[in-house]
């Protein structure tokens, strides 16, 4: 139960985190629900999250926030991927830092997240990544600040069922009325979805 309480009160944090960066609704933050059913291909886990990013390539701060609850299995990596040939769908590979993002919560099923990237340093994207973008941070900078404009960044979580992804969002610009889910999600916040995940039906073994 105390744990269940720190997972409630971590969740609640981040929610917290993304209220706030949804109030200052700049061109540059951009917001997300995560599920199965937007994974590819989607699956029937009843896992949920949401996530705010914050990028300001003048700056080269990238700002990421993210809270998640009911996983089907454990967490073991969370990315930013970029950037699928159609807004919205497909997939793509793993943008940011690998194998993920650092300090990210893994081998639990609800957690919280926050932290934030210097875009001007290399370790803060995959190698790939800046190597299909001229092999620099400038233009990994610039693929994904078109990418996140464009809604062809998504970002997701990885647990061990799911090696794939479990759940996950495309990133879209941050509007000031969001969509039905994120009102939820930002107003009652993700300790009232776990409390949810808590009354599914046992899982058939």
């Amino acid at each position: 139960m105390k744990q269940n309480i720190r997972n409630w009160a971590a969740a609640a944090g981040a929610t917290g985190l993304m209220c706030a960066a949804m109030a200052s609704a700049s061109a540059a933050t951009y917001t997300t629900i995560l599920t199965g059913a937007k994974e590819a291909p989607p699956n029937t886990t009843e896992g949920i999250g949401a996530a705010s990013v914050k990028f300001d390539t003048t700056t080269h701060v990238l700002e990421i926030n993210a809270a998640f609850a009911g996983l089907f299995s454990d967490s073991t990596a969370a990315h930013i991927h970029c950037c699928t040939s159609t807004p919205g769908d497909g997939t793509a590979g793993v943008a940011t830092e690998t194998p993920t993002f650092g300090g990210f919560p893994v081998g639990v099923q609800t957690g919280a997240y926050h932290n934030v990237y210097n875009t001007s340093l290399a370790a803060s994207w995959s190698s790939a990544f800046l190597s299909a973008n001229g092999g620099t941070t400038a233009g990994a900078e610039a693929a994904l600040l078109a990418a996140l404009n464009a809604g062809s960044a998504y970002l997701n979580i990885h647990t061990t069922a799911y090696p794939n992804g479990e759940i996950r969002g495309f990133l879209a610009p941050a509007t000031p009325v969001p969509e039905p889910a994120g009102i939820a999600m930002l107003g009652l916040g993700l300790p009232a979805v776990l409390l949810v995940a808590r009354r599914r039906k046992p899982r058939a073994t």
